[in-house]
């Protein structure tokens, strides 16, 4: 389903969540993610006037602490918050990172 490693959820640590989602860019990904649906990488409606590769650093970076998978089909890849893990390993993360 992924080509892009991900860490296990009993290996992502508290403390790389928090770091990737204290980057304004990347807490509005997240808050973006956060419906659990894929949604393209190509993506306009982030929310942010970046350039793409500063994006595909951003996409990385959630990816590595865990928050993030990304599904690949073909030529289409696609960001996916992993929403219920992060549920179940840090209960009311997800919702506290949705509020203003």
């Amino acid at each position: 389903m992924t080509d892009y490693p991900i860490p296990a959820m009993d290996d992502v640590e508290l403390v790389e969540v928090l770091r990737a989602v204290a980057d304004p860019i990347r807490l509005q990904i997240v808050r973006v993610l956060a419906d659990g649906r894929p949604h393209p990488k190509s993506m306009t409606e982030w929310g942010v006037d970046v350039q793409k590769s500063t994006m595909a650093h951003h996409f990385k970076t959630l990816r590595e602490a865990g928050l993030t998978r990304t599904i690949v089909s073909g030529r289409t890849h696609e960001i996916q918050l992993r929403r219920d893990e992060l549920d179940e390993r840090f209960p009311g993360l997800v919702e506290a990172l949705l509020r203003d």
